[in-house]
């Protein structure tokens, strides 16, 4: 279960940092379309990449993981619910509802509840 813990968390912080520092302009994009200010996405932006830090320290200090895969989670539960607020297709819905899951896995295995 430890392999799964730490696949999980690797690639949860990976696509998160991909995504907010390399495909910037995609997350712009987004933002229009779901109405939200540049305020909104620059702190998004900065915790995503702040929680996603502290999943990847969470592989050498496991006391700071479930509190970041928690935090992420509801980030991605947040970005499925603007997902279906503008109506995407379910394509769109997948990145954010894959890394829900893999939130909610890290969260499950780093409290012993599997």
């Amino acid at each position: 279960m430890k392999n799964y813990l730490l696949l999980s968390q690797i690639i949860v912080a990976a696509s998160v940092a991909y995504v907010w520092i390399f495909r910037y302009d995609v997350i712009i994009k987004e933002f229009k379309q779901f109405g939200l200010s540049d305020l909104t996405r620059a702190f998004v932006g900065a915790t995503k990449v702040s929680i996603a830090t502290l999943l990847i320290v969470g592989i050498w200090y496991p006391p700071l993981i479930t509190i970041p895969a928690i935090l992420m989670g509801l980030f991605m539960l947040a970005a499925q619910y603007f997902h279906f607020k503008i109506k995407n297709p379910f394509i769109k819905h997948l990145p954010s509802l894959f890394l829900l899951i893999l939130c909610a896995l890290i969260t499950l295995i780093s409290l012993d509840i599997i």
